[in-house]
């Protein structure tokens, strides 16, 4: 549960960078930009993962930011997932 945690924290610490860097690569004209962070763990007490993913082209932007997490008391996970296309054309 620990590692689940960890991955959260450091999900809420890196997205508003992810964000940041993704604003300003989309001012630039035909800038491709992707971030991709994931994180696996399994052990006795049980098994996760989480992942975030942000990508910033021409056309637009998204993020998302998953995890899910399984052990003796069952399953639990979570999926926020935002974008943003326009027209430049």
């Amino acid at each position: 549960m620990r590692a689940v945690k960890r991955v959260l924290a450091v999900a809420a610490l890196t997205t508003p960078l992810v964000i940041g860097c993704a604003g300003l690569a989309s001012a630039t004209e035909g800038l491709d930009a992707s971030f991709g962070q994931g994180f696996f763990t399994a052990n006795q007490n049980g098994a996760g993962f989480g992942s975030n993913q942000s990508t910033v082209s021409p056309d637009g932007l998204s993020h998302a930011t998953a995890w899910i997490y399984s052990d003796d008391t069952g399953i639990s996970g979570s999926y926020t997932g935002a974008g943003a296309m326009w027209n430049n054309g």
